[in-house]
């Protein structure tokens, strides 16, 4: 793995470097200002629910036309346009006086951030590193990690001195920081979709798949609950943040001070989770990747102490490192590298739509007074769900894959 990692630095640390910045458009980032902005547009947990749903809604409709990008472009070309774009919308959070608007800016923020830039790295990953796939995906996205475990405090503690708007000044900052270091990292690619056919791995029945193809075939619908479960759920959860710490009477520093304590199990389960992909296949791991979801969301229903609350995290910690390698080799290894980016744009699209119906369910079913407690006993459910869907259609196709 140290091996790996060190010949190959260069690459992983331009994917690192995508999803850490891909924090200023995920939802554990936005919703640590969620105070901030209701108050600022006297908005109920119903509205910012809304307003949040409908930019993510939005932004989930442009993947599927945009993500095909990552088929016929660098990634030295389309990653720093997207940090720039990325830079530009957190300037747009911050000057925005109109509530109006805010929808527009939520747009912005979730396309280039949790879309976009979490895309290319996915698809760059998935595409430059066939054998070691796994370990690729899993270094890349310690980007995520660093940037959950790292921000939530950096801003709660940047928030007792500085306005919310400043803090975005300076996300815009550090995206514009960020350009040249990837233009940096990536001056010699490696073997780009575009000039080149070497590295290319193919799926089911020996062969490459097409979007249309993916999209007609079974399994793909088989594993639509997962998706969006685990990007509507994880969402809604960190969106909720402040309202989850309220009820459990806690501070919310309380609370965020166990995020390095999830991050830090994320991490050990995408490390884990990406050595054992290369050892074994997504076929036998993917089935049961959401299982630790059902503890997690039973512990946050019913746990009432801050122990409880950290065995929660931890539970949510080994499904979203797991959901990290897994999901994104997935599309690989079943449907083949050569149209790659538009099929895990599609996937991205359902991922993204997740997240915009996760806040807005949760925020409307709050306005109607039913409890968090509640809903999160009927999230456990679901996973439930979710896992026997994707166990059914991956045995449905097994030796599909093996022809």
């Amino acid at each position: 793995m140290i091996r790996f990692i060190l010949q190959n630095s260069r690459w992983l640390t331009a994917g690192a470097l995508l999803t850490l910045i891909s924090s200023f458009g995920q939802t554990y980032f936005i919703s640590i200002f969620a105070g901030e902005i209701r108050a600022a547009f006297n908005l109920s947990h119903g509205d910012w629910g809304a307003i949040y749903g409908f930019g993510t809604f939005a932004s989930a409709i442009v993947m599927v036309w945009s993500g095909g990008l990552t088929d016929v472009m660098r990634v030295r070309h389309l990653g720093p346009i997207v940090l720039a774009a990325l830079a530009a919308s957190c300037l747009f959070m911050a000057f925005n006086p109109w509530v109006a608007l805010l929808p527009v800016v939520i747009f912005c923020l979730r396309f280039t951030g949790q879309g976009m830039s979490t895309h290319i790295a996915a698809v760059a990953m998935s595409r430059w590193f066939v054998a070691n796939r796994g370990k690729a995906l899993s270094v890349a996205s310690l980007g995520f990690s660093i940037g959950e475990a790292c921000y939530p405090i950096l801003v709660v503690s940047l928030l007792v001195f500085f306005t919310w708007q400043s803090v975005w000044i300076l996300a815009a900052g550090v995206a514009v920081l960020a350009i040249p270091a990837l233009l940096w990292l990536l001056a010699e690619e490696r073997s780009p979709q575009s000039n080149a056919t070497e590295g290319q791995s193919l799926g089911m029945g020996g062969r490459h798949w097409s979007r249309n193809q993916a999209l007609g075939h079974s399994l793909f619908w088989f594993m639509i609950p997962a998706l969006l479960g685990q990007s509507a759920f994880n969402t809604a959860f960190f969106f909720l943040q402040v309202h989850f710490a309220e009820i459990k009477g806690w501070e919310h520093l309380q609370l965020v001070a166990m995020f390095p304590v999830y991050t830090a199990v994320s991490i050990g389960a995408m490390i884990l989770s990406g050595i054992l992909l290369d050892k074994l296949d997504t076929a036998r791991l993917i089935p049961y990747f959401q299982l630790p979801m059902i503890f997690a969301f039973l512990i946050f229903a019913y746990g009432q102490s801050l122990v409880a609350a950290l065995v929660g995290f931890i539970f949510l910690g080994l499904s979203a490192g797991a959901n990290a390698t897994l999901p994104n080799a997935f599309w690989a290894e079943f449907y083949g590298t050569k149209h790659l980016g538009s099929i895990k744009a599609a996937a991205a699209a359902v991922m993204v739509l997740g997240s915009a119906i996760g806040p807005a369910v949760t925020g409307i079913l709050l306005d109607y007074n039913l409890a968090l407690d509640a809903q999160y006993v009927a999230v456990s459910v679901f996973f439930g769900f979710s896992s026997v869907m994707m166990w059914a259609g991956v045995r449905r196709v097994r030796a599909s894959l093996l022809a």
